[in-house]
C-alpha cells in the first residue's frame, strides 16, 4: 500500500486523475492525502468532491479555506465571490450529502506510522504537535455542530492575531482557523500577518514564513502542507509545500510518503484556468 500526498486540486478533476494515472494509484490499496482547497476557481469541483467520496477512508482530507468558504456560501453565511465556480455543486441533487461530507473532514491529520502530518496552510510557531492537534479538533467539533452556521459565520477576520491559550470563543476558533487554512507568514513573536500573499523575498523585513520562525514548536515534526502557490514546491525546514499552482497553469504535485525513506515527488504540467490577481 503506498500513501500519497497531493497539492491544492481546486476543480482541477481532469488533472488530478491524470496525475494518479502517472503515478499508478490503486484506489482498492492506496491512500490519497489532500492538503485542502479540493473545490473553487477551477472547471469541475463537484466531480472532484464525488470521487473523493467513492474513496472511502482511503481518502484523507483536511480542509482549506476555499473549502470552507463553500460551506459558508451553503449555509448563507457568506456571499459568493465573482471568481468562485461553486455553481454546480450548489445545486448538485446530491448537494447535502457531499456538503455533509465535507463538514465532516478534518483540519488535520497526523500518521504515527508515517510519521507524517497534514495541515492546509500552518502551524502557529507556539504550537507543537499535541496542541495543534488539539486546536484542530476544537474547529472539526464547531463544524460538525448542529449550530455549525454560526461558527460558519464567525470565522472571517483577520484577529485575534497572536496565539494565547486563554481565548475563548470565535476569537479562540477564528484564530485556529486562519493558522490551518490561511496562514504563510508570521512575525518572530508569532503574530500572523495574513496580509502578506507573495514568495519569500517579498515580505517586509523580519518577517518570516511560519515555518521558519526560529524556535517553531513544531520543527521536529514532518508537515506537508498547500495553500501557497508563489511558494510552489518546497521540501525545507521539516516540511513539503505542495501547491505549484496547477490552477494558475502550474503544475499538480503528489508526494509519495515513505516512513523509511524520503518522499518522492511525482508533477505534472497544468493548461490553468485561472488568472492570478
Amino acid at each position: 500500500m503506498a500513501t500519497y500526498a497531493v497539492g491544492d486540486i481546486q476543480g482541477c478533476y481532469n488533472e488530478l486523475r491524470r496525475l494518479l494515472d502517472r503515478i499508478g494509484f490503486d484506489p482498492a490499496r492506496d491512500r490519497l492525502w489532500c492538503v485542502g482547497d479540493l473545490v473553487n476557481r477551477g472547471p469541475d469541483s463537484l466531480a472532484v468532491l464525488r470521487w473523493l467520496g467513492t474513496l472511502g477512508e482511503r481518502a484523507v482530507v483536511v480542509l482549506g479555506n476555499h473549502d470552507l468558504h463553500l460551506l459558508a456560501v451553503a449555509a448563507g453565511q457568506a456571499r459568493a465571490n465573482r471568481k468562485d465556480s461553486l455553481d454546480a455543486v450548489l445545486a448538485a441533487p446530491d448537494r447535502e450529502e457531499l456538503l455533509h461530507w465535507l463538514r465532516h473532514r478534518t483540519l488535520l491529520h497526523h500518521d504515527q506510522r508515517k510519521g507524517f502530518a497534514m495541515v492546509h496552510a500552518g502551524l502557529a510557531p507556539q504550537w507543537d504537535l499535541a496542541q495543534a492537534q488539539a486546536c484542530a479538533t476544537e474547529v472539526e467539533q464547531a463544524l460538525r455542530d448542529p449550530d455549525y452556521p454560526a461558527f460558519l459565520a464567525a470565522m472571517y477576520g483577520n484577529q485575534p492575531a497572536r496565539w494565547h491559550p486563554e481565548l475563548r470563543g470565535n476569537e479562540r476558533l477564528r484564530f485556529i482557523t486562519n493558522c490551518l487554512t490561511r496562514l504563510r507568514y508570521c512575525e518572530p513573536d508569532g503574530t500572523l500577518r495574513l496580509d502578506l500573499k507573495g514568495p519569500p523575498g517579498s515580505q517586509p523585513s523580519g518577517v518570516l514564513p511560519w515555518f521558519r520562525i526560529p524556535g517553531r514548536a513544531s520543527a521536529d515534526t514532518r508537515i506537508v502542507f498547500g495553500h501557497w502557490s508563489t511558494l510552489g514546491f518546497l521540501a525545507s525546514d521539516n516540511v513539503w509545500a505542495l501547491d505549484s499552482g496547477c490552477l494558475w497553469g502550474g503544475r499538480l504535485t503528489a508526494l509519495r510518503l515513505r516512513s523509511k525513506a524520503p518522499p518522492r515527488m511525482i508533477d505534472l504540467n497544468c493548461p490553468g484556468y485561472a488568472r492570478p490577481g
